[in-house]
């Protein structure tokens, strides 16, 4: 029966269904995720809710994102598999192949793949919308989304793919172009070079990280500190797995009693060759996974932050009139405030405390307000808490709220501008105090003088015709829990804001509002906007991230075999075999998640506390865990395929 070349390609992607499944699924996986944002991002209700833009606009980045990255899995992908096939395309040629009709084999075979990854995509997709928008709707509270035929979403999800894949597709055949035949043939079982370490490279690696880490912790390089920081460490990760982990090898080689015991000698030696051949895509999981870490770790550690900075505000309400501001406006937003609370049935007791803006350097001080000391002793006796010490003319007290970043504050003195022109800067020796009532206005900063240097800054900045604050504080005397969207306390802080927010539109408010309940709401629906879209992104990262792995393994099974094999003959027994491959297979997968996890605590903790937030530990720990657990169940399948693809070819 003759065979055209369509049912060629077809026979080859069918004859080769195991080594492609991996694939298939995962591009299936990134379709499917890219088509349910698209039903998201299109729903024709989606500009009816409250955080519809925010939403729309959200999930377009990460379809985008989504998109980008499914470029160069596939690509990367598509090329490990050519370079496997090297030996057919080989044969191939020798038969009367020419180049033309191989690349034409390719180009067939990889939209063939492509499409039916678009079909499982889209289909597997489109059963899970319902599910989909019930989850995201609930999970950002958001009013819920009915089901519709995302026409528009899989013309979209199908256009933008087939796209990819014949772009990559036609990308993908200079990968064997100009090759000869012996070539091809004989690409995949020339022998390898010893591993070999270049000093030069080594030690610039070395100097690289060191610089990241200077630049991160040392800010020698000012604003510039974080790009520094992100190139230098990404580079010097490079040669880390590509000069380093070679020469960790060969230390570790030199240790006889270690190297010489059981199978040791025989996976030690095979890690020198590996890790210097996978130096590459260990170094691209490692980027990957730490900036899914980093990502995960900032939201885990930012909404750590909203939570306590909730739990740790005692006033529900703070208003500030402004200075122009006539009397009836401001009766008339008090006498507001009074109703919303007293109708939400929430008893609450005034505070009016008078503070100063302060002109202060950049940095984390930045925004701290002043207070006397006179005013802040009464303060503290109506909030329970400790009175100032006696203060000096060059002696300060800093009252910070627990979620205040001490790690950044430990300086010998604070400086202010005496002026907002900043013409004159004073200094104070100070003592810091960590103290609830810190939130006045919003802030967490507080600093206390005594009264008459109080009284000096108070006329500099008026002769600025820059006035004092004069705020009231609403504290609530049952508040309990954090609340939730229809505490009473959320949707009388939500009226409230409501209320001053149109008035200000239309100018006639009479001064700054500030609620808790309304800023907490409204900071947790934007996390769990990132935290639904960072979900999936991450299961895309940590799923390509070990399908890499899985195909590099793949790729080098062919020589592995013959090796295991040729080592059956002398003796080698199964069980033993096994060993050495499971150490192998877990140095290459979990390499990147320790240097991963290293790079996120070293990375997020002076960003965090540039940002003033002190929980940096738990979340990294947290989204390390995560990848780890994940990593750890690809692995437990990649060995198991792999052992036993292996066991097949042992004598």
């Amino acid at each position: 029966m003759q065979v055209n070349f369509p049912q060629f390609a077809f026979n080859n992607v069918r004859r080769n269904a195991r080594a492609y499944s991996s694939f298939m699924l995962s591009s299936a996986f990134m379709v499917m995720i890219f088509f349910t944002y698209s039903v998201f991002m299109y729903h024709p209700g989606i500009d009816r809710t409250a955080m519809g833009q925010t939403t729309q606009m959200g999930m377009t980045v990460a379809t985008c994102i989504v998109y980008v990255f499914a470029f160069f899995f596939v690509l990367y992908s598509i090329s490990v598999f050519l370079k496997s096939r090297n030996r057919e395309f080989g044969i191939l040629m020798i038969l009367g192949a020419q180049s033309r009709q191989i690349n034409l084999l390719i180009l067939l075979e990889n939209m063939l793949i492509g499409l039916i990854s678009i079909v499982c995509g889209i289909a597997s997709g489109l059963l899970l919308s319902k599910l989909f928008l019930i989850a995201s709707t609930r999970m950002m509270e958001m009013e819920e989304l009915p089901f519709y035929w995302p026409m528009k979403a899989m013309a979209v999800t199908a256009s933008a793919f087939i796209l990819l894949f014949l772009v990559i597709s036609v990308f993908t055949l200079f990968f064997i172009r100009g090759s000869q035949a012996l070539e091809l043939l004989t690409g995949g079982s020339r022998p390898k070079k010893a591993p070999r370490v270049n000093l030069f490279f080594a030690l610039l690696g070395t100097a690289l990280l060191a610089t990241g880490y200077a630049a991160l912790h040392l800010k020698f390089v000012g604003s510039l500190f974080i790009p520094i920081a992100a190139v230098t460490g990404i580079a010097g990760t490079y040669f880390f797995y590509s000069q380093l982990t070679v020469w960790i090898v060969r230390f570790v080689q030199k240790r006889r009693r270690f190297t010489w015991k059981g199978t040791n000698l025989l996976w030690i030696s095979e890690m020198s060759y590996k890790l210097k051949d996978n130096a590459r895509i260990l170094f691209l999981v490692t980027v990957v996974t730490s900036i899914a870490s980093m990502c995960v770790g900032f939201v885990l550690a930012t909404q750590q932050t909203v939570r306590t900075t909730f739990e740790n505000n005692p006033f529900a309400i703070s208003y500030t009139p402004y200075e122009k501001s006539d009397d009836k406006a401001i009766q008339a937003t008090f006498g507001k405030i009074d109703q919303e609370l007293r109708a939400a049935n929430l008893p609450y007791r005034k505070l009016t405390v008078e503070t100063l803006s302060l002109a202060v350097p950049n940095g984390p001080l930045w925004g701290m307000r002043m207070m006397s000391e006179k005013q802040y002793n009464k303060f503290a006796t109506d909030m329970q808490a400790e009175p100032a010490p006696s203060l000096k003319d060059k002696a300060a007290l800093l009252v910070v709220g627990p979620d205040f970043a001490r790690g950044s504050a430990n300086w010998n003195t604070i400086d202010i501008y005496a002026d907002r022109n900043k013409d004159a800067k004073l200094s104070f020796d100070y003592e810091i105090r960590t103290e609830p009532l810190a939130a006045v206005n919003g802030g967490n900063k507080l600093l206390i003088v005594n009264d008459s240097t109080y009284s000096q800054l108070q006329k500099s900045y008026a002769s600025q015709k820059i006035n004092v604050d004069h705020t009231v504080l609403y504290q609530l005397t049952n508040s309990v829990g954090l609340p939730d969207r229809y505490d009473p306390e959320t949707v009388a802080g939500m009226k409230i804001i409501e209320w001053n927010d149109k008035l200000q539109k239309q100018g006639d408010s009479s001064g700054f509002i500030q609620a808790r309940a309304d800023l907490y709401f409204s900071q947790k629906q934007m996390f769990m906007l990132l935290d639904f879209i960072g979900l999936f992104l991450a299961l895309i990262f940590s799923l390509s991230s070990a399908s890499f792995l899985y195909f590099k393994l793949y790729s080098e099974l062919a020589a592995d075999g013959i090796t295991y094999r040729a080592l059956s003959k002398i003796g080698l027994s199964n069980r033993e075999m096994n060993r050495s491959a499971t150490l192998q297979i877990a140095i290459i997968f979990f390499i990147p998640i320790v240097v991963s996890t290293i790079q996120t605590f070293v990375v997020l903790k002076p960003v965090l506390s540039m940002v003033q937030i002190a929980h940096v530990t738990g979340p990294v720990l947290i989204a390390s865990a995560a990848f780890l657990v994940m990593q750890i169940i690809y692995f437990i399948i990649a060995r198991s395929r792999y052992i036993r693809s292996v066991n097949r070819m042992m004598v």
